[in-house]
């Protein structure tokens, strides 16, 4: 089918070229032109955003927030010169398109969207995605879909080239908030294996045997797998960056406080996270949760100071 596709960012570059090697037509745009172009050279296409919008069977957004996403969809608010609104890629949209939403947005937000396009014959089904730079670029993401069964059941056709597992897990919005768990859970993790390093640091084992161990008892975890060898290596370049983690914790708690749920656990996690983001640490990955405990444990910084960019330089201690 012909795919729009907006949003060509850590995510969205790699799910696009999966949609390429699968055989559809990817249409793509992005705000800055190398990712387009990296688009075109793997065998998609380009076109602004309504002629994307105009001539697409399925449009994709892979795009940071949801300020963003309604901007996209419906215009920001702004007028040209002339006088006249900008509009956004809902206007050009064909009565049937199927919008598959991939980004980590409010449920709310995602419910208002729905509603909005579905008075105009518009589909859409908000799909969260998990598996972080990695999963993108292998293809094995796990796609959480809202929506109806029919739409969901549509939606399938699209993710399934850069999808490892789906579940279509309730209404519109739901997608969303199965996200928001996924990625409490995730923090959570990240946090204690923080917490776990720090103390291994500390004491002066051998982290290497360590590690070993703890992978095969219950320790065990992604997150143990994939974040641990970065923060002893001090690589902190962004995967998933604390800004856009800091962002979905606080969509957790919203919904948490909808739902008349307690997260303290989480609340901790995210005012850790913002005390990293006022360090400057905010467009680092997220493993740089450890560098919140590090702090107050008086250990080396895993990759010692942040440089004018938020670039960390510099390698953590190993005990």
């Amino acid at each position: 089918m012909r795919i729009g596709f907006i949003g060509l960012g850590i995510m969205g570059a790699p799910m696009a070229r999966h949609l390429v090697a699968a055989g559809h037509e990817v249409v793509g745009h992005n705000r800055s032109a190398p990712a387009v172009e990296e688009l075109v050279a793997a065998g998609g296409l380009a076109a602004a955003p309504d002629e994307l919008a105009a001539t697409s069977d399925a449009l994709v957004l892979v795009l940071p927030d949801g300020p963003d996403v309604e901007a996209v969809l419906f215009g920001d608010g702004s007028v040209d010169p002339g006088g006249t609104a900008a509009d956004g890629v809902a206007d050009h949209l064909r009565p049937g398109t199927l919008v598959v939403d991939c980004s980590t947005i409010a449920p709310e937000t995602a419910r208002s969207a729905a509603a909005r396009l579905g008075r105009r014959g518009v589909r859409y089904v908000d799909a969260p995605v998990s598996g972080g730079e990695s999963g993108a670029v292998a293809g094995t993401l796990a796609v959480m879909m809202g929506g109806t069964a029919d739409d969901v059941a549509a939606a399938e056709e699209v993710v399934a080239p850069f999808a490892g597992s789906t579940a279509h897990v309730g209404p519109v919005g739901s997608g969303q908030l199965v996200k928001a768990a996924n990625q409490v859970l995730v923090a959570g993790n990240i946090a204690v294996l923080a917490e776990a390093l720090s103390l291994l640091r500390r004491t002066g084992v051998d982290l290497d045997a360590a590690l070993a161990v703890l992978g095969g008892g219950l320790a065990a975890s992604r997150v143990l797998e994939l974040k641990a060898p970065k923060m002893l290596a001090g690589d902190l370049a962004p995967g998933f960056r604390l800004d856009l983690h800091h962002k979905d914790l606080k969509i957790a708690l919203g919904a948490a406080e909808r739902a008349g749920v307690g997260l303290p656990l989480t609340g901790t996690v995210t005012q850790l996270v913002q005390g990293l983001r006022a360090a400057g640490d905010g467009s680092l990955d997220h493993a740089a949760l450890v560098r919140a405990i590090e702090r107050l444990s008086g250990l080396p910084v895993t990759g010692g100071a942040v440089g004018p960019s938020g670039a960390p330089h510099g390698t953590p201690g190993r005990g």
